[in-house]
């Protein structure tokens, strides 16, 4: 499947994934100030994540680790992809929004229901 990245998505590169907080949400925050949301359902080398659930709890395995590469697929769905080949992958959800990304520069990308793109480049512009 083609993956498409763009500059909104290629800050994340090169930054290490410094904490994973869980709840109804899985908070996933690294170096540069960047977090990424997960609302919806994802998948880690073969693991099922859900927000809420115990399986979120194998996102500690890429604690630490460096992001070699972002992108999103042609249904929305995030992917990222480690310096340790660890691969993470949030569907975007028929129904709701799935995931996003909050830059500390002041961008938000968010996937929205059906897996459309609604991206906020400028500081100062989120909603």
């Amino acid at each position: 499947m083609a993956v498409t990245t763009s500059p909104h998505l290629a800050a994340l590169t090169g930054q290490r994934l410094t904490n994973v907080l869980l709840g109804h949400a899985v908070s996933l925050r690294f170096t540069g100030g960047d977090e990424v949301l997960i609302e919806g359902a994802a998948r880690l080398d073969g693991h099922r994540i859900r927000p809420g659930d115990d399986s979120a709890d194998a996102l500690v395995a890429v604690l630490g680790d460096v992001v070699r590469e972002v992108g999103t697929g042609a249904g929305g769905e995030l992917r990222i992809s480690f310096g340790s080949g660890a691969r993470l992958v949030v569907d975007a959800d028929a129904d709701a929004e799935s995931w996003a990304i909050a830059g500390a520069d002041g961008r938000l990308i968010v996937c929205l229901a059906n897996g459309e793109l609604a991206v906020w480049d400028q500081p100062g512009t989120r909603p």
